[in-house]
């Protein structure tokens, strides 16, 4: 299709700012951006969508264009949503360039522009194929009664033979064809998430080829255009909140008309993904508006009546009041955690989800707020009777991440870090200050352990890994060194094992007998190794207090 075709088109309510000698260039696609530099999504031909969001200054403008139209695109599209008329320097930028440029009306979502130019670009290159998409559009615009996603991949089962899937970035399933046969086992889900998100952690460009136990899979990313300015400014981030598409089929040989269809479905089930998340925002709301209560040390009646309010919400039909648990979650990239809120929350809304839930909105209890670098969720579970604690029906730190670790690692690679921490279940709104504490130091507890995505409940904060982590890294490593380098230096010299005895004879908690068997070693030849570990120490293992430094140093170590 042709630029003037868009701007003939009323309903997408495009003004012109500059580029009126270009209007005959062609559309091959359309991309909702809001990153500094979107070139490695690009392939050409593109109507550009964006908010602006990308923009801090009058200088940034000009890179940005520059950008544009080094990837070849046809023409860009300003929101006048968030700063209102479009900046004159982004229209002296165009002019330069000889980039066409329109203004998008407040009025007109992006998810609109986005269907008809998928709708009258697959209709233009593959006439039969288009009327699939135009069915798709169709039944993804038909409200819930539609089907969502469900539907589009019906359709490419009848029409196109294809068996499809869409996959959250944990693996979750969310939707797939019901001619497509059994649904993806889950770890064949996990393992694809995976493989997708290492992909586009490299730079790959999409679809992902992915052979897997004697099939190959086709990922196709699913780019949110709701996605917010804080996230979007980050392809690290990015990556770990977009959906996928798998595809049963190899895309590397397939003609550019099927590719730039299955493009196509990808942005229409991308208008499916914004919908759920704006579902999500009257519970965002409320975890957010309960929070500020808690932080600001509002009185506990308060809390207390904004919780029965949430109440309903978060769990419908709940008869009597919930208990309450609070998990925290922080994304750090290089060890520093940059603008993470907005992506941990989204990580954290998709780490609580019901794992025998389906579906694009499969549950009603996650509600998370994000405020600076961490996200905070507010989980209400079923009341317990006055005989239980809360524990056995609440949520559990290491089941959270079980699913969900294998494909996280992949797209946190190695300059990335998911911690959880995980809260006692508490009765009651006085208990959420404490509950939000203390999912805070599980965290802490979670983020000094190895690993690039972890866990620490509360279980474990009445134990001494709540001190550990707050030990300075120079004092743990001059406290280890001192105790346990001579023993590693004597074990690497005469393979003595002493370390492994060391450990196995705290374990036994100084039982000679025990440990000895344990190791399958004579009684004396436990205490010469014993005394060949005080020897080389200067320590005294009947003492309580050097056998309580010789294990936070194993642990430490």
């Amino acid at each position: 299709m042709r630029l003037r075709a868009l701007l003939d088109t009323d309903a997408l309510g495009l003004r012109l700012l500059g580029g009126e000698d270009e209007l005959d260039r062609s559309v091959r696609g359309v991309m909702t951006t809001d990153l500094r530099d979107p070139s490695r999504y690009l392939s050409g031909g593109e109507l550009v969508l964006t908010g602006l969001a990308w923009r801090r200054d009058a200088g940034d403008s000009e890179p940005f264009v520059r950008i544009l139209v080094q990837a070849g695109v046809a023409a860009l599209a300003a929101g006048e949503a968030e700063l209102g008329d479009v900046p004159d320097d982004l229209v002296l930028a165009c002019a330069r360039h000889r980039l066409p440029l329109f203004a998008v009306h407040e009025s007109v979502a992006f998810a609109t522009i986005t269907e008809h130019v998928v709708r009258q670009v697959s209709g233009e290159r593959a006439g039969d194929l288009a009327a699939v998409v135009d069915r798709h559009r169709r039944m993804m615009t038909s409200g819930p009664a539609g089907g969502g996603p469900d539907v589009v991949l019906d359709l490419l089962g009848t029409d196109l033979d294809l068996r499809a899937w869409v996959l959250s970035p944990t693996g979750r399933l969310i939707a797939g064809s019901k001619v497509a046969g059994p649904a993806l086992p889950a770890g064949t889900c996990a393992r694809l998430a995976a493989e997708h998100l290492a992909a586009v952690r490299t730079g790959r460009r999409g679809p992902h080829r992915v052979p897997l136990d004697g099939t190959t899979y086709s990922l196709f990313p699913i780019r949110s255009s709701g996605r917010s300015p804080q996230a979007a400014r980050d392809s690290r981030e990015t990556v770990l909140s977009d959906w996928l598409l798998a595809v049963e089929a190899d895309a590397g040989d397939w003609p550019e008309e099927r590719l730039d269809l299955l493009q196509g479905v990808t942005q229409l089930i991308a208008v499916e993904r914004d919908r759920r998340d704006a579902a999500r925002t009257v519970r965002r709301r409320l975890a957010q508006e309960v929070l500020e209560l808690v932080q600001t040390g509002a009185a506990p009646a308060e809390i207390a009546a904004r919780l029965r309010v949430a109440a309903p919400v978060l769990l419908p039909g709940l008869g009597a009041a919930p208990h309450w648990q609070v998990v925290v979650a922080r994304v750090e990239w290089d060890g520093a955690a940059v603008e993470g809120g907005p992506v941990a929350q989204s990580l954290l809304e998709e780490v609580l989800v019901d794992p025998q839930a389906t579906g694009p909105e499969p549950s009603d209890r996650i509600a998370v707020a994000h405020t600076g670098d961490e996200a905070i969720a507010l989980v209400p579970l079923p009341a317990v009777s006055a005989d239980q604690d809360g524990s056995e029906t609440g949520l559990l730190a290491d089941a959270l991440l079980q699913a969900v670790r294998e494909p996280l690692t992949a797209g946190l690679a190695d300059d990335g870090r998911l911690t959880l921490g995980v809260s006692a279940a508490v009765h009651s709104a006085e208990g959420l200050r404490g509950a939000l504490e203390e999912a805070r130091h599980a965290r802490r507890v979670a983020a000094a352990r190895p690993g690039r995505v972890c866990a620490a409940g509360h279980q474990e904060l009445a134990s001494h890994v709540l001190l550990l982590p707050f030990v300075p890294d120079d004092v743990r490593r001059a406290f280890t060194a001192r105790l346990l380098d001579p023993l590693t230096d004597y074990d690497r010299r005469h393979r003595a094992e002493l370390i492994p005895t060391l450990e196995a004879f705290l374990d036994c908690d100084g039982s000679w007998t025990r440990c000895a068997t344990r190791l399958h070693l004579h009684v004396n030849t436990l205490r010469y190794r014993v005394g060949r570990i005080e020897q080389l120490t200067g320590r005294d293992l009947s003492r309580l207090e050097d056998k309580l430094d010789f294990f936070l140093a194993l642990r430490m170590s």
